[in-house]
């Protein structure tokens, strides 16, 4: 009885246990097959082009909750490297003799008080796309063909990457937009702008701006506007937002209130054969370097007005990395950053990166390089720089997975392709 039991239970247990097999094998071959159905639905482009920026964006939300903060942090090696507040380097190069050299006062030519280009073709921009959105509406000013893409898919071929650096934007005008020319100057003026616009050219600056949301993508953003008019009477210009829309009035004090967190960047374009007065337009900022020097003093004189200003003590480090002068620029980016910058700062300016690792202060980059990478998960750039803090610091493997993590954000990123050919490593 007992052997004829255990026999039947071992039937039955058999029986259930294929059963059950069978529908694990089933389960598990439902799964599979709805995962590649839901992949091979993602593919189709009116899905992707739908569901991408909406993953993206529900990822950053995430981010944002695992990593909070409005700031950026200050990073370990600051305390000894901050200098006081009230100790501010002088914008005369280091080792250099000051002269002064009595020029004749030139009386410039008074600019219209209203002034309205033509407003080119408008156009949407694509989601993280506003750099490449507003320098293709500022092309077609000229009669240029293109649209965003056939920027962006040069500068940052993946919708994820967040930033487009306004000398990425120089370079593509001067190297893929046939008859035209381009360049950039900072610590730019009202009086620049409108010199610009008045001789028939629009212009492009980069400022910033505030997110309003209750969620954790809320603060300080960073926008380009392309401006192709103004008004003298209502002080304002008229600009092309490639989100918002075209023909948006902005005044000069809420422009420049966003813009001087950019180091008062702007990039000015041209035909070739038709080049403004730069001359006449620019004066001595026409000469790079002099319109750093100019650049430091602003920032210095911005500072001894308000010594918590965090925007003019980064410019202060931002001009004076343009002399490599790293050692005084870390340290007002260490005074930047005790202040308080907002945590997307780094997504669009480097200035630390670069000046901590030409002070030693490699674990700062690494820091900082993994504060803004929580949250901003595709910033190629500090992915750069983070790997060139650990190849220093001895860490081979970890440099290269960062630079071949930067060239999978965009593969024409040049500088990674050659920090991977520096370590004899290929893409």
């Amino acid at each position: 009885m007992i052997n004829e039991y255990r026999a039947n239970l071992a039937k039955i247990t058999g029986c259930y246990n294929a059963k059950m097999r069978s529908r694990v094998m089933w389960f598990v071959l439902g799964i599979l097959l709805t995962a590649l159905i839901i992949v091979g639905v993602y593919q189709i482009p009116f899905v992707k082009d739908q569901l991408e920026w909406r993953l993206d964006a529900a990822g950053g939300i995430v981010r944002g909750l695992i990593y909070p903060g409005n700031t950026l942090p200050v990073p370990s090696g600051a305390e000894a490297a901050a200098i006081p507040p009230t100790s501010v380097p002088s914008s005369t190069l280091e080792g250099e003799e000051t002269s002064v050299e009595v020029l004749p006062t030139l009386t410039p030519t008074p600019l219209p008080s209203i002034v309205s280009l033509e407003s080119p073709e408008w156009e949407k921009q694509d989601w993280n796309n506003c750099g490449p959105a507003t320098l293709a509406i500022g092309l077609k000013y000229f009669g240029w063909d293109g649209d965003q893409y056939s920027i962006s898919d040069l500068v940052k071929p993946d919708r994820g990457d967040r930033n487009v650096n306004i000398d990425e934007l120089v370079y593509f005008v001067n190297n893929r937009a046939g008859w035209l020319t381009a360049d950039y100057r900072v610590n730019g003026t009202i009086d620049i702008l409108k010199g610009f616009i008045a001789a028939g050219y629009p212009v492009v600056v980069e400022k910033g701006y505030i997110i309003e949301s209750d969620g954790p993508d809320a603060g300080w953003a960073g926008h380009y506007l392309l401006l192709t008019g103004y008004d003298d009477n209502e002080a304002l210009f008229i600009a092309q937002d490639s989100f918002i829309g075209p023909d948006q009035e902005v005044t000069y004090a809420a422009l420049d209130e966003g813009w001087r967190a950019f180091n008062r960047a702007y990039l000015y374009f041209y035909p070739a054969d038709r080049p403004p007065d730069l001359e006449g337009i620019l004066g001595d900022d026409l000469d790079p370097e002099k319109n750093r020097e100019r650049a430091l003093e602003v920032a210095r004189t911005e500072i001894e007005a308000d010594a918590d200003d965090p925007f003019a003590w980064f410019n202060l480090g931002t001009n004076l990395l343009f002399f490599e002068r790293y050692r005084e620029a870390a340290n007002a980016f260490d005074s930047a950053l005790e202040i308080g910058l907002p945590w997307r700062f780094t997504r669009y300016q480097f200035g630390p990166y670069i000046a901590y690792f030409h002070q030693g202060r490699e674990e700062d980059v690494i820091e900082l390089a993994d504060a803004t990478l929580h949250r901003t998960s595709k910033a190629e750039e500090s992915m750069l720089w983070r790997g060139w803090a650990r190849y220093r610091l001895g860490d081979i493997n970890g440099a290269i997975e960062d630079f071949q993590a930067a060239l999978t954000v965009n593969p024409n990123y040049l500088d990674a392709q050659y920090a991977l050919s520096y370590l004899g490593v290929g893409g």
